[in-house]
């Protein structure tokens, strides 16, 4: 017959002692995490030096200091696009077959012409590039897009 052995955890291994304290000395110094000086990675500033070393092993020298530059000018272009080859490829999802041809609606996306159509489509969206203007049409399709406000040019007063 084996039996397994384990250690006692320490609480219970506290008790009955004449020391109320479980090995933490007086009992207000076990309240919260002050006495041991903060919780996790606390006291790694840079004035902490003895936590230096320690720090720069498990995360490099990248911790302490600022890092790198952030332009604030330059937005990403978050637009959504899809190919020509994609859209073909998916009819079913993206468009409804009617007499006219597949009516694609699309409105939120950028048509790019990258691959070749055989179907006739009639795709509605936001922006689409020439190449995929043109290879619809060549289909027998269209891409309707919406119409863009030109903004009113200011005349100028002869004297």
């Amino acid at each position: 017959m084996t039996t397994k052995t384990h250690k006692r955890k320490k609480v219970s291994r506290m008790h009955g002692r004449k020391m109320g304290s479980h090995g933490w000395g007086a009992r207000k110094k076990h309240k919260k995490s002050g006495h041991r000086g903060g919780t996790g990675m606390a006291g790694t500033g840079k004035r902490g030096d003895t936590k230096i070393t320690l720090v720069t092993k498990l995360y490099g020298h990248d911790y302490f200091g600022k890092q790198g530059i952030t332009s604030r000018k330059t937005k990403r272009d978050t637009r959504q696009r899809i190919n020509l080859q994609q859209i073909e490829k998916n009819l079913e999802k993206y468009g409804k077959k009617t007499a006219k041809g597949w009516e694609v609606n699309l409105d939120k996306y950028k048509i790019l012409g990258e691959g070749e159509i055989k179907e006739k489509l009639i795709i509605t969206a936001l922006e689409a590039s020439e190449s995929a203007i043109e290879k619809v049409k060549k289909a027998g399709g269209q891409i309707i897009l919406p119409v863009k406000k030109k903004t009113p040019e200011k005349k100028e007063e002869e004297e």
